[in-house]
């Protein structure tokens, strides 16, 4: 029975996929097929229905909505620009400096954000003109913003990071963010290091030296932006409140910050709140239908059978966390990342547990797996977002960021190999 269900499921979910049906929908389809062959039908629509609305009926998912408000707001009311400003401060005279400014504009924007569609978009639409001015090819521009784009799903706050706690079981959501600092700093150092390359390769130029006064005038400028970052993960961290009061927090004062800042209007609410259901809408959805996955896989025991086969074919820990590893890269070029969150921690993390891998760690070699996918043809999303901002053709630069997937794979393999990059923090703070 296992197999049959497998199948169905599997070959069902791919059919869907490929003759183009959305996602959500497919998942759904594809479950309750598999539910068809074990049950009647009227309790296989009840039990669908029941598992979609339950899969959502948690307190700690109302996160995931407030932080989509917190990003819109920010990325509306003028915090973008001051966090470009900081980061050019921060790079200096770098090679190729304008594309470290919006690496690090990226990271910033992006922790804040929670989004790495939202940083490509930011990001690209004020740097992009930057350094078209300055001459640099548009290939090269695009592939930096691109590249450096879902650093922010990994430096918290991470609605990627709060759907891996629930489904892993309850693992924690404030160490999982601590955890994720390093390897988000990490992968924007790395595509800085590939930026540097290829700016000495093209002689591309170093921007004009920010004097003192500037720099202090801008640094001081960014602060209150910043304090987001500190506020909501120090009163995470810090027991203060949790990671869906900590998400309110970030509304009411990414609102508060936007006033203050004149470049937010009280009559763009109604366009805000619309823009947040329709993204928060999307979001649910999957998560509803992912829940039905998971639940259609534990009750005919794929995720056992799955993880047993794993097991089977080689008792090697490297080895297991390779094969996991490309499993998840390939995956994460199909399927958007909260639903591969959803699908795969189940059948993963027990055989990542098994071989010693801490849950936390193992949610980050999760994360950052699909991180890349989030970049990577044929459906990554900060891809076709930053070429589009970019006005630049996917095929023209995809040849450009070869040398960032190739480095980025190198550091994902030293998260997955040296689990103190991703545990020091949370050890340190005794999470």
């Amino acid at each position: 029975m296992t197999i049959t269900a497998g199948l169905v499921l599997f070959i069902t979910f791919a059919l869907l996929l490929i003759l183009g049906v959305p996602i959500a929908i497919s998942i759904i389809v594809s479950s309750i097929a598999t539910l068809l062959i074990i049950l009647p039908f009227d309790v296989t629509i009840l039990t669908a229905a029941q598992r979609m609305v339950t899969g959502i009926d948690n307190f700690t998912m109302l996160a995931i909505p407030l932080f989509v408000l917190a990003g819109i707001l920010m990325n509306n009311g003028g915090i973008a620009f001051r966090l470009v400003n900081f980061a050019k401060v921060l790079v200096g005279r770098a090679p190729g400096s304008l594309a470290h400014t919006n690496i690090v504009g990226n990271m910033l924007f992006g922790s804040i954000s929670g989004s790495s569609v939202a940083a490509a978009a930011a990001m690209g639409r004020i740097m992009g003109p930057l350094q078209k001015q300055q001459g640099y090819k548009r290939e090269y521009s695009a592939a930096a913003n691109i590249a450096s784009a879902p650093a922010g799903l990994l430096i918290p706050p991470s609605s990627m990071l709060i759907v891996y706690s629930l489904v892993s079981g309850g693992t924690s959501i404030a160490a999982l963010f601590v955890a994720g600092y390093i390897p988000g700093i990490l992968w924007g150092l790395t595509g800085m290091v590939v930026a540097y390359i290829l700016a000495k390769k093209n002689n591309y130029p170093v921007s004009k030296q920010v004097q003192w006064p500037d720099r202090l005038y801008l640094i001081l400028d960014a602060i209150p932006s910043l304090l987001l970052i500190v506020i909501v993960i120090g009163g995470i961290v810090g027991g203060i409140f949790t990671a869906t009061e900590g998400a309110a927090v970030a509304v009411l004062y990414s609102f508060i910050l936007s006033l203050i800042y004149k470049s937010f209007k009280v009559a763009d609410i109604p366009k805000i709140v619309k823009e947040t259901v329709e993204i928060t809408g999307m979001i649910l959805l999957l998560i509803t239908a992912s829940a039905l996955f998971s639940l259609v896989m534990s009750f005919t025991g794929l995720p056992e059978a799955m993880s047993a086969g794993l097991l089977s074919v080689t008792d090697n820990p490297i080895l297991l966390l390779l094969i996991m590893n490309l499993i998840l890269l390939i995956i994460g070029t199909f399927l958007d990342i909260t639903p591969a969150v959803l699908i795969f921690t189940p059948i993963f993390l027990p055989v990542a547990t098994s071989i010693g891998v801490d849950p936390v760690h193992f949610g980050i070699i999760i994360a950052f797996n699909l991180c890349i996918g989030n970049i990577t043809p044929p459906v990554g999303s900060a891809l076709f977002v930053g070429a589009s901002v970019a006005n630049i053709k996917i095929e023209k630069v995809i040849k450009t960021l070869i040398p960032y997937f190739i480095a980025l794979i190198i550091m994902l393999l030293a998260i997955t190999f040296i689990p103190q990059l991703s545990l020091f923090l949370p050890n340190l703070l005794g999470l």
